[in-house]
């Protein structure tokens, strides 16, 4: 598999804190990641690098088969090359439909005068009711989101994110206070997402964690401290140490 994100080296400071330290992680075209580590190990501070939000101090950060470099690129151009970042708070137009967030999602020109034109063609309508499908609201297309559940905005809005048909995925605990149910299917959004795509997702939850069965990498002090299975990396006596404190 290639890859399609290298980070090497990479080192951030705030006010003489590093935050970031020595970091290198790797992931390739087609594949689900977790990142799991202590508060403050670093795991948001590395999505805001890759997403061009954080400049570091020192390193490489390079993405696609011709490993451009992001450093220095600023956010808009990084979510054009394809990297789509869904925070933890779901963010989508409470006031507007379901389908209506998810046209308006979809990659298109972008000027002010094809927004004012824009009328969704057949194919548009047929990619978001297939998107709808996808993250389990195929049959909530007319429903304003404002009236959607917690859970059924975060994958509302993980789907405004497919919809740009990002190639590099950054899920920020998407299961945070979801119902069992919703967490079962945010699994399968998941996973479903990362056969054709990278996806990244930071996670405290370990029984979620658990559930994506893919290869985790434990972050801690603003580098990697183990990486692999979770039940290699829950075995490994450092991470017990960071985890449990002792």
């Amino acid at each position: 598999m290639s890859t399609l994100l290298e980070v090497s080296g990479v080192t951030v400071s705030f006010d003489g804190f590093r935050a970031i330290n020595n970091l290198s992680f790797q992931i390739g075209e087609a594949e689900l990641r977790a990142v799991i580590g202590p508060n403050g190990a670093g795991k948001t501070t590395f999505m805001d690098i890759v997403t061009g939000k954080t400049r570091p101090d020192s390193g490489h950060v390079l993405y696609g088969e011709r490993s451009a470099s992001l450093i220095g690129m600023s956010e808009a151009k990084i979510a054009q090359a394809g990297i789509g970042r869904k925070f933890q708070k779901p963010t989508v137009f409470e006031d507007q439909t379901v389908q209506a967030n998810l046209l308006m999602a979809l990659r298109k020109p972008r000027g002010p005068l094809a927004v004012l034109l824009y009328r969704p063609s057949p194919a548009d309508l047929a990619r978001v009711a297939e998107l709808a499908d996808e993250i389990g609201l195929g049959d909530q297309l007319e429903r304003p989101s404002g009236e959607l559940s917690h859970g059924q905005k975060q994958w509302l809005e993980i789907g405004m994110l497919l919809a740009q048909d990002p190639r590099l995925l950054l899920v920020d605990e998407p299961a945070a206070g979801m119902t069992p149910a919703e967490r079962e299917k945010t699994t399968a959004i998941l996973v479903e997402a990362a056969r054709t795509r990278a996806v990244v997702v930071v996670e405290h939850d370990m029984e979620f964690v658990r559930r994506l069965n893919c290869k985790v990498t434990v972050l801690h002090e603003g580098a990697v401290l183990a990486e692999g299975s979770l039940d290699h990396v829950t075995r490994n006596q450092d991470v017990i140490d960071v985890y449990l404190g002792r």
